[in-house]
């Protein structure tokens, strides 16, 4: 712990963000206002500059010492494709000048160069996705997705390796930060974080205490929030099932005991997620806690140490390649919009209607504003701005800006690349059950899908990335349709598009469609586990083709021995001539798992691969994959390879 040295002025980044020939976007966190020169070469010649004053348009101060900034520099010439560029950044405070190379301290840089670099692709031709990193997942060392995806950056920029080797895009495809599953020693780092940086405080309105200070004062502050946040009848939980429990918090994680509440909490796990340059500055020794408790901390506490100990790492793969995003529910909290009832309780009331919109506005400014810059209109940005200002900081702002952002609809967003990426919002434009307020709703509502066919008609190749697979596991999905038609939908989680009919009728009649591609990529995560699935519709000889392909998760794993319980049963009940397959929503389509890694002994009888990974699909010049892998963090690479016909679910 450093408490008393300064802070670097660089916090967090850069983290390249959106990209095309004609910009480049940038994201990076300031410990003090600065102005900020950002140079791009190509080679040893400078193609594109830029200078943004201390207080410039997309600038937003969230603490004393925290200051936000996204970077859009437009070149007089558009941007060279497929050649390497490297940037530097230049930051310039009262104190004098300090050039990116030394205020990164050689951390974003690999050993053969000098500046950190990228490259503009004219086509998607490698792609990395990913979803769930929890940070104190129990892996063990090393066992975070995107430490491959350093290592494979490192390797593109090796002595004579072809551009192929450095992928076009990172998609981060949910659940980037676990808000409603903390552990003890990230809490502490956390709010130790929040007194180091000055980051604000609020009132809360509706909860059992006042305010942030009260929050973090409060005996129930460390493994205790399920005290304080908000209960409903809404559900009950597994145990209250079988054992006569009536009541379960909105806030229905398992591990809610440390759920993120304030503003200044989700922004300081952000922080700390994604660089290591603030680790330095806690004590991550145990807080006063009661015997039962003690344990739990010392076994968080080696796993968040792991996890810390790499985030230099980490830091330097953000930085080299361009970076999109989109949140799930852990982003927010778990069950997020599940159910209308869920929804109606969790919205009505003023307290969980704050936890939800803080973890909101920080999605905001630390995912959203870098996937497409001008999404945030600029007067909900200039509100963001407000709200962070202690001067002009009210109640009613506060309020304000949440209810805006819960009736925002642009969070989806679409890539004019070679194929088009198009990434959907499955969280916030749900088609709630009318029939029921405690059955699932809809991923998408109607308008949405709509305006999906929209977008797809006549691409020949697209890139859809759907956080829920949308051909996903048939018995898991069955088991949670049970669990529904008894009334505890959020029990298991029973979120995935054949959960709702509306939902699952369109979804699957846009693939139908004479004008929708012929080649649907899916990229999924959500469900920690992997698998790929080749689907095409049932009597129809030009059926686009589709591939399901799932990647879960960055840093999480499925129960070993229920995932394989699972597998199995699956296999055996939804066989390729098995009867069950007619009473599933998705009858119409052949469906074919593929293998995975069929050449070793340990995944010889597998379709579903569990372990902390990162995904990997090529693409040839068509858009079509022709290669689709996991990339383990021990180091194993299993690809799926495409099976025999019989494996042909009809």
């Amino acid at each position: 712990m450093q408490e008393n040295n300064p802070l670097p002025i660089l916090l967090v980044g850069p983290i390249v963000r959106h990209v095309s020939n004609r910009q480049l976007t940038l994201w990076l966190v300031c410990s003090e206002p600065v102005e900020i020169n950002l140079r791009c070469f190509q080679g040893e010649t400078c193609i594109a500059q830029h200078t943004w004053k201390p207080d410039h348009k997309h600038h937003v101060q969230i603490g004393e010492h925290a200051h936000i900034h996204l970077l859009q520099l437009q070149p007089e010439h558009p941007f060279p494709v497929d050649e390497w560029i490297s940037y530097d950044v230049g930051l310039q405070t009262g104190h004098g000048t300090k050039k990116s190379k030394q205020t990164l301290k050689l951390s974003v840089f690999f050993v053969v160069l000098s500046l950190p670099y990228f490259v503009i692709k004219s086509r998607i031709d490698q792609l990395l996705h990913g979803s769930c990193r929890n940070p104190h997942h129990e892996g063990g060392e090393g066992a975070d997705g995107l430490l491959v995806v350093d290592q494979l950056l490192e390797k593109a920029r090796a002595h004579n390796a072809p551009l192929s080797a450095q992928p076009a895009l990172l998609v981060l495809t949910g659940d980037q930060i676990y808000a409603d599953d903390v552990a003890g020693p990230m809490l502490s780092a956390i709010q130790q974080i929040i007194v180091k940086l000055g980051l604000h405080d609020e009132n809360l309105k509706g909860a059992v205490v006042a305010d942030s200070q009260a929050l973090y004062k409060n005996e129930y502050n460390f493994y205790g929030r399920s005290h304080l946040l908000p209960d409903t009848k809404a559900n009950a939980t597994l145990r209250d099932i079988f054992f006569g429990g009536v009541r379960k918090p909105i806030f229905s994680s398992a591990n809610a005991d440390n759920h993120l509440i304030t503003f200044a909490e989700v922004t300081a796990m952000y922080l700390l997620i994604w660089s290591p340059a603030l680790w330095k500055y806690v004590d991550l020794s145990a807080p006063p806690l009661p015997d039962t408790l003690h344990q739990r901390y010392q076994t968080e506490l080696e796993a968040i140490t792991l996890f810390s100990k790499d985030l230099d790492k980490v830091q330097r793969a953000l930085a080299h390649v361009p970076v999109y995003m989109m949140f799930d529910d852990h982003d927010v909290t778990d069950d997020w919009n599940l159910t209308r009832g869920w929804e109606e309780s969790a919205y009505g009331h003023p307290f969980s209607k704050r936890i939800i919109g803080n973890a909101l506005i920080a999605y905001s400014l630390f995912q959203a504003w870098g996937n497409t810059p001008d999404v945030l209109p600029d007067s909900l940005l200039e509100s963001l701005k407000q709200l962070s200002n202690p001067s002009h900081y009210t109640d009613e702002l506060h309020d304000t800006v949440i209810t805006e952002l819960l009736a925002f609809e642009g969070w989806h967003y679409t890539l004019e690349t070679q194929p088009k990426l198009v990434v959907l919002d499955t969280r916030t434009r749900r088609w709630r059950s009318e029939q029921d307020a405690g059955h699932p709703s809809g991923l998408m509502n109607w308008e949405a899908l709509s305006e999906l066919q929209g977008q797809l008609l006549n691409e020949k190749s697209v890139i859809l990335l759907s956080g829920s697979p949308i051909f996903g596991v048939k018995l898991i999905e069955v088991i949670q349709r049970v669990f529904t038609w008894f009334g505890h939908a959020l029990t298991v989680d029973a979120e995935n598009w054949m959960a709702h009919p509306g939902a699952a009728n369109v979804i699957l009649n846009i693939f139908c469609h004479k004008q929708t591609p012929q080649h649907f990529v899916i990229l999924s995560g959500d469900v920690h586990y992997s698998f790929v699935y080749d689907v095409r519709l049932k009597h129809h000889e030009d059926s686009p083709h589709i591939w399901q392909i799932c990647s879960s998760g960055v840093k999480n794993t499925f129960p070993e021995s229920l995932l394989r319980v699972f597998d199995r049963l699956n296999r055996l009940l939804f066989s390729a001539h098995s009867p069950l397959n007619w009473f599933t929503r998705r009858r119409h389509m052949r469906i074919r798992p593929r293998r995975p890694g069929e050449h070793k002994q340990r995944y010889r009888h597998q379709r579903l691969v569990n372990g902390c990974n990162i995904g990997r699909v090529i693409f040839d010049a068509t858009g079509v994959p022709v290669s689709i892998e996991v990339l383990m963090t021990d180091g194993e690479c299993i690809p799926f390879t495409e099976g025999y016909e019989s494996d042909w679910v009809h």
